[in-house]
């Protein structure tokens, strides 16, 4: 199984708040509605920072990551490459996120506990 590891930061102009809701309450259903999403991919994960600090530690640099499972890598482009996630999804996504902030990683797990 692959997973698709979203790191995200929030758009300029919006608090920390404004984003988690929009987040959680408006885009989740939006891009879950895809059929490509319904289709491919096997899980889906939103986490949201906490504004917490650590003494010695900088600040966290996300606001959250979207952790998404598929069968293969293959599947990734379907999702992302797909015509709605395009029209749909990409736009919404400009409407909270700092899209150049933001980074992914696509790995496999190795459980260690």
């Amino acid at each position: 199984m692959i997973k698709f590891t979203i790191l995200l930061r929030r758009r300029p102009g919006t608090s920390h708040e404004d984003f988690v809701s929009y987040h959680k309450n408006n885009h989740a259903a939006l891009f879950a509605s895809l059929p490509e999403v319904k289709q491919y991919v096997l899980r889906y994960i939103q986490c949201h920072s906490l504004q917490v600090t650590l003494p010695g530690l900088p600040p966290p640099e996300y606001d959250g990551i979207t952790e998404i499972w598929f069968d293969n890598a293959a599947s990734i482009e379907k999702v992302f490459g797909a015509k709605d996630y395009m029209e749909l999804i990409r736009p919404d996504e400009e409407k909270f996120l700092d899209l150049h902030g933001c980074s992914f990683l696509i790995s496999t797990e190795h459980v260690v506990i």
